[in-house]
């Protein structure tokens, strides 16, 4: 079978189809050419951006993202990233909206605690947007966003930035099992083994930042993930062997050559 003749569901978010399944973030580059050029090689078509701490347009003085990711090239996904309240939250994200002519989907991050900032989901408030929400990976809580109306849900796999990759892969595979909108990583994720062991979980898709910025060659790193996303995805719907606790040996036993 020619590996052009695999086929996949469509990874679909509000109605939207895209062809990658790898996310990625904005910052932490060295430059702006940086980050077109690791976006560019990790094959993404959603990237977000920390309204907060980049310039789409807020000051028209300075260097814009948009002058190297610009929208007719990718989908921008605004987010609330250093925001502690729902109010600040929906504030960010409806200027976001405003700069960018209306941009409906939204990634909504409302952080309870600045030490470890994890995410305070309670404070999940919607005003027209696709929201796209960061939590925790509580599969009740994360069955609580869905119901309200999230466009995906977006467990963290460990602490934000920390590189730890997937601690508690039972929660997210409880999470995957339930949810009927797209399960999608989102922090944790240190290398590419990490986000292909996301993907043969069941995720829909990984979102990383740190990772690939803070890498030694973020070019690079962000075409590994590509690949580690595109493996994990293949292993998950090709169906992994049964793990046992006995050998089995690659070649039949029966009709072998004896002395």
């Amino acid at each position: 079978m020619s590996t052009s003749t695999f086929t996949d569901e469509p990874f679909v978010i509000a109605s939207t189809t895209y062809r990658s399944r790898l996310l990625v973030g904005s910052g932490k580059y060295k430059d702006l050419n940086e980050t077109r050029e690791a976006s560019l090689a990790s094959g993404a078509q959603i990237v977000t951006v920390a309204i907060r701490r980049v310039n789409i347009g807020q000051d028209p003085n300075a260097p814009s993202l948009l002058d190297v990711l610009p929208p007719s090239e990718f989908t921008l996904l605004p987010n609330s990233a250093g925001c502690y309240s729902a109010a600040d939250a929906v504030y960010t994200l409806q200027l976001g909206r405003e700069i960018l002519g209306g941009h409906k989907l939204c990634k909504l991050e409302v952080l309870g605690d600045e030490k470890t900032l994890f995410p305070n989901m309670p404070a999940l408030v919607k005003d027209g947007f696709d929201v796209m929400v960061y939590c925790s990976d509580d599969p009740i809580q994360a069955r609580m966003l869905e119901d309200i109306g999230c466009a995906a849900i977006m467990p963290l796999a460990s602490l934000i930035g920390s590189g730890m990759g997937i601690l508690n892969p039972w929660n997210l595979s409880l999470i995957i099992e339930q949810s009927k909108v797209p399960v999608i990583v989102d922090a944790g994720v240190g290398t590419a083994s990490d986000a292909a062991i996301a993907m043969e979980l069941g995720c829909d898709g990984v979102l990383m930042n740190t990772a690939i910025a803070g890498a030694q060659d973020p070019v690079r790193m962000a075409h590994a993930m590509k690949l580690g996303i595109d493996a994990g995805r293949h292993a998950y719907l090709a169906g992994r062997i049964a793990k046992r606790f006995s050998a089995s040996p690659s070649s039949p036993m029966a009709g072998r050559v004896v002395k």
